[in-house]
């Protein structure tokens, strides 16, 4: 296990909250709080603990709600120290959740369809809340550089964190990335690197980084920082329910790279229940992968326990990781909850992002395209129940993803300035 060592002061204590400590998610062993990623003992993953607020939830969720308008609401349930508010930050969060009537009449959903909208964050992704938490987990530890690995949405979202803070920020993505995306990461002004193969040579190059001198006090958000990089996933789960009035929806469609967003929703919907802040009630959690890169998909319908990895070929290049690293706690959750895997062709994502478009005004990259894509795809096939409510979760903004839809989409006519060629071009 890669571990650092970085600069402290002489109180030792790291103030990040409720988080208690870290658990490995296999054999329960527990550790201090610190920039570790994996169990001692048997090599699993680690995430957070916490000693939750307990006592009357009534008032718990009044605090809630009296707090900003951004994820540090959720302050009390999150491992982040008091005052974060009031630290530089991004202060992503409170992103629309829209009631999408036309969309559901497409559809034939009478229960209730929404989309939450996380194209709506500082950098346009929802990777905005992720990289929020593990940037207070880089200020608690010392840490001096921010760095990832990326597949495009995080490169941008860590620059723009970095730049906010004033964190040095180095990050790695792969070489052939969207043009808009490597725009989008480099304008922060820090340095973009990128490495000849997919994400996951780029994923192996930076554990390779964090155990060498070089990278001697970095923070990687989505490694050494990973459990506390995770928790941000959460407040997506704490926003749905606020926003449905404190309500669990019935159904809730979550795209897969890493699958972590989706382990973290369930963890951050059975918190909610836990304390009471909303009714226990079934639900059913569904995840969405493109057919190019389906890992997760293909072992869900095979019924494996084991994701074997893939080379990816997608036009969904934010969900393009072959060996995803929470893949088979994703098959647990879906398995659970009474929901599924499922995945869809680039020709049905690019379908998906025009219908969301058309339907609802809302220009989805890629990855919502993946996930309205499964989400119609289920319905159709009777797998989601169109009675009940269900909830789409949109990742990231359209105009990341451009190359996508370009080659079908543009100008209706081109037309001389006078009404006779506009009745010409069939448009009156």
């Amino acid at each position: 296990m890669a571990v650092q060592t970085v600069a402290t002061s002489t109180d030792t204590t790291v103030d990040l909250g409720p988080a208690s400590g870290l658990s490995c998610r296999e054999c329960g062993e527990t550790f201090a709080l610190g920039p570790i990623f994996a169990c001692e003992l048997c090599f699993g993953p680690l995430e957070v603990a916490y000693d939750l607020p307990s006592g009357d939830p009534e008032a718990l969720r009044k605090q809630i709600e009296s707090g900003p308008e951004n994820i540090w609401r959720y302050a009390p349930l999150l491992p982040v120290p008091a005052d974060v508010a009031s630290k530089p930050n991004l202060n992503p969060g409170w992103t629309k959740l829209v009631k999408a009537d036309n969309l559901a009449r497409e559809l034939g959903v009478t229960g209730g369809l929404y989309v939450k909208d996380d194209s709506g964050n500082p950098t346009h992704s929802f990777k905005d809340r992720v990289v929020a938490q593990a940037l207070e987990a880089a200020r608690a530890f010392g840490f001096t550089t921010l760095s990832c690995s990326s597949t495009g949405n995080l490169a941008g979202a860590v620059g723009a964190a970095a730049a906010r803070a004033g964190f040095r920020s180095c990050v790695f993505i792969p070489h052939d990335l969207e043009q808009g995306k490597v725009v989008m990461a480099a304008v922060y002004g820090g340095e973009l690197v990128g490495i000849e193969g997919n994400y996951d040579d780029v994923n192996r190059f930076c554990s390779e980084l964090i155990g060498d001198p070089a990278g001697e006090g970095w923070g990687f958000v989505n490694v050494n920082l990973r459990p506390y990089y995770g928790e941000g996933s959460k407040t997506l789960a704490y926003e749905i329910c606020e926003q449905l009035g404190w309500q669990i929806p019935d159904q809730i469609v979550i795209p897969i790279a890493s699958g972590s967003q989706l382990t973290k929703i369930d963890k951050g919907l059975q918190e909610l229940i836990k304390l009471g802040l909303v009714e226990d009630k079934p639900y059913k959690i569904f995840g969405a992968q493109a057919e190019g890169c389906s890992p997760v998909s293909v072992a869900f319908k095979a019924g494996h326990d084991v994701v074997r990895p893939q080379k990816p070929d997608t036009i969904a290049k934010s969900l393009a990781i072959g060996n995803p690293a929470d893949g088979p706690y994703v098959l647990d959750i879906c398995r659970r909850t009474g929901g599924a895997v499922e995945d869809v062709t680039d020709e049905q994502i690019v379908d998906a992002i025009k219908l969301l478009a058309r339907t609802e005004g809302i220009f989805t990259e890629t990855a919502g395209g993946t996930t309205l894509g499964v989400a119609k795809k289920l319905i159709e096939a009777g797998v989601i129940d169109p009675s009940l409510t269900t909830v789409v979760v949109n990742t990231g903004d359209g105009l990341k993803t451009l190359d996508a839809v370009a080659p079908t989409t543009g100008m209706s006519a081109v037309i001389r300035p006078n009404l006779d060629s506009f009745r010409e071009a069939g448009l009156a």
